[in-house]
């Protein structure tokens, strides 16, 4: 008897197993159509509208390219949230407050799509959605045990800490949408390095948010890279997007570092979000030291000087990915075998050290040469002419 117990025990399991995972797959599959639909039916009404990206200027690309990556993705999390709240990584009533901040975020970054706005109103609304979540009792509160057994706990500090840390997300996803695919594939990357944090804790449902999120970006990855529709059907993310997958990105992290169900560390959280984090300082510190302003524009961010370097698009796209990838292995790692958080964070100040020295180094041997042009002729317009 009690062996046919317990024969009817597991083939209860694996049948609850099996309906987990075609659940899995059925809204998988929702997902990306959801997401493909989307993209399609915004592109169309973008092109009406003039939500495009047009060439010129630092814009190489060929033709008015819709602006609708970041539309796509954010109909994906309200279908979530409207019709499949069994997946959603936090409770309905916490996520409702994520799902008002990214509304927020979209809404003015379609404007500055659209309108070009000037950074004032995004720096208010992006900081706008940080409060929003701060309200509601989600912020950063402990950079964790970086003092050995002592958490150093932020107190007050840590709201000023999750204003900061809100724009750097936001603008440093923005800073590597620069050729076609790099911020989608970074972001996958990024996203699936969380869900397997999420995996070996045992928390599942953000695990699946995680993946869903990667469901959700290949759509754009595929029309963004003219593998469905080639140029004909390209589509940009547009700042829109970017705001959203930063913000995004920032909310898991804090939910898996922060509060009495994390599950990783604050600095391995700095791993996994290594890349866009060291380029966006990189580039920053680069532009201060000319005397320019950290948001000033230009072509000096990784993914041109690679491209200067010799490497094409899709290599640059490959190069990223596998560097972002390899970073957040290596957290993981640390924090597997037990590293110490403080040796983990020598250890990450150390790799962004390397990092900014090469970047440098082959920023230097390989300009931009039309901005250097640029600014020779500006300078020469404004010498005084000579009576000779």
């Amino acid at each position: 008897m009690a062996v046919v117990i317990s024969t009817f025990a597991m083939g209860g399991s694996v049948v609850k197993r099996n309906l987990g995972i075609s659940i899995m797959i059925k809204e998988i599959i929702i997902i990306f159509l959801t997401a493909m639909a989307a993209l399609l039916i915004a592109r169309v009404v973008a092109l009406k509208c003039g939500l495009v990206d047009k060439p010129g200027g630092r814009k190489q690309h060929k033709g008015e390219i819709p602006l609708v990556g970041g539309i796509s993705f954010y109909c994906v999390i309200a279908m979530c949230y409207l019709f499949s709240p069994e997946v959603l990584p936090h409770t309905e009533a916490h996520f409702l407050t994520y799902l008002l901040s990214v509304s927020l975020l979209l809404f003015v970054g379609i404007a500055d799509d659209r309108f070009d706005l000037p950074v004032a109103p995004r720096v208010v609304i992006q900081a706008l959605s940080a409060v929003i979540l701060m309200v509601d009792g989600l912020y950063l509160h402990t950079f964790g045990h970086l003092l050995g057994e002592q958490e150093l706990q932020l107190g007050p500090v840590g709201y000023l800490a999750t204003l900061f840390a809100t724009w750097a997300a936001i603008n440093a996803f923005n800073m590597i949408d620069g050729v076609d695919g790099l911020l989608g594939s970074v972001s996958c990357v990024i996203f699936a390095a969380l869900m397997v944090v999420f995996l070996l804790a045992g928390t599942e449902i953000r695990a699946m948010w995680c993946l869903l999120m990667i469901v959700a970006l290949i759509p754009y990855l595929m029309f963004n890279m003219g593998f469905i529709g080639g140029k004909r059907l390209k589509v940009f993310m547009g700042d829109a997007g970017s705001m959203v997958i930063g913000f995004t990105v920032l909310w898991l992290v804090m939910l898996g570092s922060q509060g009495n169900d994390a599950v990783m560390a604050p600095v391995t959280a700095l791993w996994l979000i290594a890349l866009p984090l060291m380029d966006m300082v990189t580039i920053m510190v680069r532009r201060l030291r000319r005397g320019q302003s950290p948001f000033h524009p230009d072509r000096d961010h990784l993914h041109h000087i690679l491209i200067r370097s010799g490497l094409t698009a899709r290599q640059t796209v490959l190069f990223a990915s596998v560097l972002t990838a390899t970073l957040a292995c290596v957290g993981m790692v640390l924090s597997i075998i037990g590293i110490t958080e403080w040796l983990s964070l020598a250890l990450f100040i150390g790799v962004f050290a390397s990092y900014f020295a090469i970047n440098n180094k082959l920023q230097q041997r390989h300009p931009d040469m039309r901005s250097q042009l640029t600014s020779s002729r500006a300078v020469s317009a404004e010498a005084p002419v000579s009576n000779r």
